[in-house]
């Protein structure tokens, strides 16, 4: 799975470990229940175990509520008169268990609001081969989790995703990533509906007035990358040809909503050969008989159900006129979740704990792959930008290993974070690229094969890369990252003889103290011009000869997922030549300087000095990488009022010319043709330009554009400037200009456009747009999950975060009950991060604490309390020294 700005998993089924003396009474409560044996807060006992599910289920997403007859093939390791299993918000009927050709009437209990349920039955089952049969109807759900749907047009849709633990709310079942069983699975919708799950339609006839659709079996899966799509889909199909490792054509299909019909074909085409260089990769055939990838307009980031992958609207629904960025995403989410067809469905982690293998792995191939597929987009360099990224929250005190024990159902979701995504891929970068791209090629195979349609751990991960490697000290490198929290910094110090004596330490912000602790770095260092050393670092201390002249560059090719400290005058000779580096040696630059400065070393001057040098360097993530820092500073509201008027000035200093020289047009696909870097370095300046050093000629041009586009001119603006040309008309129309945008958004299904400018309100800036949407933007249209992120737009805004929170104090329950799936609820606390001050901490703390204690979320809360005290810190220590940098500035 891949949220954005992020993918798959679920939970377990069991029964108890010994008999009780007595069943309850047939009237027993939940507490009689619920006394019967402790209730799992995680794992199941794995008393029970299933061998196959059949699933029949009525599905109208026009109505509220859905249905469905459950069948499970299970052993039972010993005679027990009740099981426990999953089941969130499930009205289950009637529950019967047969074994030995008797049938046993169970009763259901729901005894945690994580969805473990318990079946009661009045006399023991007999240990053994047994079929549970329910009937049963469930509630749809209105965001992404679960069984949902959604009203697109006129018409109602519905989709599954069930990463981590939400199949339990569209079927009762062992829903653990360890239990991977076939699924024969019926959908029977109204007629002239389609309906998609992860195997072939067998067939499709009319019955009693619904359409049947029937799917073959599924080869092995676990409950959460089962999938079942409904509605008045538009479609189209193809074939990948067949390949070296595949000897039939491979049929795959685009799904999407009818009103995105028509831009289906650059995603189809795309898919086919991101699926021949994943072939290529992993040396066999992509391993399911087909490929379905299927679009929803709330889903916010993608997931790889097996055969039947499921992505936001926007990931895919393009043309060969998009937008740089857009492409990108494609490429890397596509690569990355198609991977995972292999890496996570072919084998799948036995428990939540190694889900970090499955979601590091795809995101490093997602980058990997997507570059491969279109080397042009240098999509690869995202990869280190997202490592690097991960950096920020790696560096708190407040925090979990990639790696680490998942007792409980409510820290599954918190598995989904930068950690796992960001680090995670940027370590896989980094022993690969230390062993070779050839030797862990082949230790992913070996580890591919043997655990073919079955589960493995990160155990059998480290010990098929052993084995390739031929270096023991591979495995214990790889886990002192995985298994250990924190950013090791490696500090450089002259030794007398022209090379360096190197250290390592944990990183700490200021006001902050980190625990000791020791990593084995694979450390490659270069001197400008002169060819990369490495040397993998296990001890506390280790020396680094004379690298020749020039600067020292201190993790070369940028791989390394740590951050370095330098002399005050090596660090000027790496600013020196800042514009030359390779693409990843420069965002590295930057991130160890800017954690440098947020240390309380590195000085102002060198931020601003770097950052303007940066801004020449030809990789686009690389120019935007040093006043992307300083914007973080400056959206913190760390700078005086001087400070923040040179800053605007050091912003168009650095990208008026740049501006100058490349043009600009506003009009819809007039870049379309231009080389991908040239397009995104205009975006960033276009973007600078317009919001922060707010260039009134600029604005007024697209102040123009986008009035004419909302007025009826399609060709006036380009997507790539919806959201910069919408939040000037508001700055120019104030409140009146963004309920005219809202209604516009609200009444198309665009999905660029509605998306686009609902964001462009949420972030306006502005108090009285901000009061509205918070108090009376009542608009039935308006879908909970676009509800929230505008909430989330406003608290994350500088200008409007105040009332945001205040917002949040009083009405956080809204946000907060029934937020579920792992792309909200442990994301929540993050919309209030953008605080600088121990006052606010201390604020955000006593208000969400009590909300969160024990439930997802809490470890993201955690790091929220600690970045705003930390930029607090930052603000009394370094503020002025920022804030007079930027006010020199001419």
């Amino acid at each position: 799975m891949r949220p954005l700005l992020i993918a798959a998993s679920l939970l377990t089924l069991a029964i108890a470990g010994q008999v009780p003396a007595a069943a309850p009474a047939a009237d027993g409560g939940k507490a009689a229940v619920a006394a019967l044996a402790p209730v799992p807060p995680g794992k199941l006992t794995g008393a029970v175990r299933p061998l196959a599910y059949r699933l029949d289920l009525t599905v109208d997403p026009a109505k509220e509520r859905f249905s469905g007859h459950a069948e499970i093939d299970a052993t039972l390791t010993r005679a027990s008169n009740f099981i426990d299993l999953h089941g969130r918000g499930l009205a289950v009927r009637r529950a019967v268990a047969t074994a030995r050709g008797k049938a046993y009437v169970g009763r259901w209990f729901e005894l945690d609001p994580t969805g473990v349920a318990r079946l009661v039955f009045d006399a023991p089952l007999p240990a053994g081969p047994i079929k549970l049969s329910f009937d049963y109807d469930a509630p749809f759900q209105n965001s992404p989790a679960g069984m949902f749907r959604v009203k697109v047009g006129s018409d109602w849709y519905s989709w599954t995703q069930f990463e981590s633990i939400d199949a339990r709310a569209a079927f009762p079942g062992f829903d653990e990533p360890g239990f991977k069983v076939p699924f024969t699975v019926t959908v029977r919708t109204r007629p002239g509906q389609m309906a998609v799950s992860n195997a072939p339609e067998v067939s499709s006839k009319i019955e009693n007035g619904w359409q049947v659709h029937r799917f073959a079996p599924t080869l092995p899966l676990p409950t959460y990358l089962v999938a079942m799509m409904v509605g008045p889909f538009s479609s189209v199909s193809g074939t990948v040809p067949a390949t070296p490792q595949r000897a039939k054509p491979l049929p795959i299909r685009i799904v999407t909503t009818k009103e995105n019909a028509g831009q289906m074909q650059f995603a189809l085409e795309g898919t086919k050969g991101i699926v021949t260089h994943l072939e290529s990769y992993f040396g066999q055939g992509f391993p399911y008989p087909k490929l379905d990838q299927i679009t929803s307009p709330i889903m916010p980031g993608a997931m790889e159900n097996a055969g039947a992958d499921l992505y936001a609207d926007p990931i895919l629904i393009m043309d060969d006129k998009a937008s740089t960025s857009q492409k990108r995403t494609f490429g890397m989410v596509v690569a990355h979740e198609l991977s995972h067809q292999w890496f996570g469905d072919l084998v799948t982690p036995a428990w939540w704990d190694d889900i970090w293998l499955n979601e590091s792995f795809a995101n490093w191939m997602g980058f990997r792959i997507g570059d491969e597929w279109r080397p042009d987009l240098n999509i690869r360099a995202g990869a280190l930008a997202d490592g690097f990224g991960a950096m920020g929250t790696d560096a708190l005190v407040a925090g979990r290993a990639i790696h680490q024990p998942i007792p409980t159902n409510a820290q599954i979701d918190e598995a989904f974070d930068t950690i796992t995504y960001g680090k995670g891929g940027h370590v896989v970068a980094m022993i690969a690229g230390y062993m070779g791209d050839t030797k862990f090629r082949d230790g992913v195979r070996n580890y591919m094969a043997a655990h073919r349609y079955g589960n493995a751990t990160s155990a059998d991960f480290f010990a098929a890369m052993a084995k390739v490697s031929g270096d023991p000290r591979i495995v214990p490198a790889m886990q002192s990252f995985t298994d250990q929290q924190g950013v090791p910094l490696v500090t450089f110090a002259p030794d007398g003889k022209g090379g360096y004596a190197v250290s390592q330490s944990r990183f700490a912000r200021l006001g902050t103290v980190a625990p000791a602790t020791r990593w084995g770095i694979p450390l490659c260092v270069r001197a400008s011009g002169g060819q990369r050393q490495c040397q993998l670092m296990d001890q506390a201390q280790t020396s680094v000869p004379a690298l020749g002249a020039g600067a020292v560059i201190p993790n070369a090719g940028g791989t390394g997922y740590y951050r370095f400290e330098l002399p005050a005058a090596d660090w000027d000779k790496l600013i020196a030549v800042a514009d030359v580096l390779p693409g990843g040696e420069a965002l590295a630059l930057d991130d160890s300087l800017y954690a440098s400065f947020q240390a309380g070393r590195a000085s102002a001057a060198q931020l601003l000095a770097s950052a303007e040098k940066l801004s020449h360097n030809p990789d686009s993530y690389a120019a935007d990488a040093g006043v992307d820092s300083l914007a973080a500073l400056f959206g913190t509201g760390m700078l005086s009022a001087e400070g923040e008027a040179g800053y605007r000035r050091f912003v168009a200093k650095i990208y008026a010319p740049r501006l100058a020289a490349m043009g600009f047009d506003p009009r819809a696909g007039i870049y379309a043709k231009e080389d991908p870097e040239t397009s995104q370095l205009r975006e960033q300046a276009v973007l600078r330009l317009a919001l922060t050093a707010r260039d009134p000629a600029l604005r007024a041009q697209l102040a123009k554009a986008a009035g004419a586009y909302l007025a009826g001119d399609s060709a006036a603006l380009d997507p790539a400037w919806f959201d910069t040309g919408f939040r000037i008309l508001i700055d120019q129309g104030g409140l009146g200009a963004a309920k005219a945008l809202a209604e516009k958004a609200l009444a198309s299904q665009d999905p660029l456009f509605r998306p686009a400018a609902l964001g462009a309100i949420a972030t306006s800036g502005n108090g009285d747009v901000a009061r509205w949407v918070l108090s009376g933007m009542n608009d039935a249209r308006l879908r909970r999950s676009e509800r929230f992120g505008m909430i989330g737009g406003i608290a994350g805004s500088r200008e409007t975060r105040d009332l945001g929170f205040e917002w949040i104090k009083s009405n956080g329950q809204e946000l907060f009950a029934g937020s579920s799936g792992i792309f909200t609820a442990s994301r929540l606390p993050g919309i209030v991060a953008g605080f600088c001050s121990a006052e606010k901490a201390d604020e955000i703390a006593a208000l969400l604490r009590p909300r969160l204690a024990g439930k997802t979320g809490a470890l993201a809360l955690e790091r929220t309390i600690e970045r705003v005290r930390s930029c607090g810190i930052l603000k009394e220590a370094r503020g002025s020294e920022l804030s007079a940098a930027f006010a020199k500035t001419s």
